[in-house]
């Protein structure tokens, strides 16, 4: 029979507001003093808490949990190399060292003890049962890869031979690298951007990179080019509004692309069969 061992743990609580004292859990730090070390795990998205603090800075909070992490492992390996007794603290007195207790908006819970014979399997359910619980289990996001196979089958169902490669576009700054290009003149670049993520922040901040992208290469490209993007809607309708703003900001960029939605496709496919078979009887001719 497996010898059960005490623990003890603390849950680490992020408060919005102190004024009004809520709060959701983000995290765990679990002490198991017979193993003599600590385990840390904290939310590395926001999920379910943008829906509770709309207002919520995603990049501030994603920083300080890593912050948080990377506190409590220095205290582990401090355990350590010390030499300190299993009995000289516990989860609580561990994580107030790496984080100390204060008015700001990351608190440490009361202590909690028990006793386990798995401590990796007590983990795993103390931080389910006080972090994830609630967490909505959304289907998988789709790729650029996905947004972009309509296109790619109907080229094919169309018989559309349009050869596609890969070029990069130099300009005085950066260099950027299209995967599905030809030339007609101009290089044609036909970008999949797949804004089926799970927040509006992830959405605008995707379109504001290829805002950037775009930027660099404006002055002084190797090449003359016309970039076309493909755009995947979010399955959440509350998302539509940061889609719509997306869509705007890559209307703004450089060079002027053309946007397509999901439900254009027939029309991006069918000016690009004019294009190319136009482009086909000039050579010929």
């Amino acid at each position: 029979m497996t010898e059960k061992r005490s623990y003890s743990y603390t849950v680490l609580r992020y408060v919005h507001d102190v004024t009004t004292s809520e709060f959701v859990n983000v995290g765990i730090v679990l002490h198991v003093p017979s193993e003599g070390n600590l385990r840390v795990r904290t939310r590395h998205t926001i999920g379910r808490i943008k829906d509770v603090f709309p207002d919520l800075d995603r990049q501030a909070f994603v920083d300080a949990m890593a912050s948080v992490e990377r506190g409590i492992k220095t205290v582990a390996k401090d355990i350590a190399t010390s030499g300190m007794l299993p009995c000289d603290g516990d989860a609580a007195t561990y994580a107030r060292r790496a984080l100390p207790s204060d008015y700001s908006s990351l608190q440490w819970s009361p202590i909690g003890t028990g006793l386990t014979d798995n401590a990796d399997k007590t983990f795993e359910r103390l931080f389910e049962r006080f972090v994830t619980r609630y967490d909505e289990h959304t289907a998988r996001r789709r790729t650029d890869d996905e947004v972009w196979r309509p296109v790619r089958d109907l080229l094919q169902e169309r018989n559309i031979a349009v050869p596609l490669e890969k070029k990069e576009i130099i300009g005085k700054t950066d260099v950027i690298s299209f995967d599905r290009t030809w030339k007609n003149g101009v290089w044609h670049a036909y970008e999949p951007v797949s804004l089926d993520l799970a927040d509006a922040d992830g959405i605008k901040d995707k379109a504001r990179r290829w805002l950037g992208h775009l930027a660099a290469v404006a002055d002084g490209p190797s090449d003359d080019f016309k970039v076309y993007f493909i755009l995947g809607k979010p399955r959440k309708q509350a998302l539509m509004p940061a889609y719509e703003s997306a869509k705007a900001i890559l209307a703004c960029a450089p060079g002027g692309p053309s946007i397509y939605e999901e439900d254009e496709v027939e029309s991006l496919v069918s000016s690009i069969e004019d294009e190319y078979r136009e482009h086909v009887e000039g050579v010929r001719s």
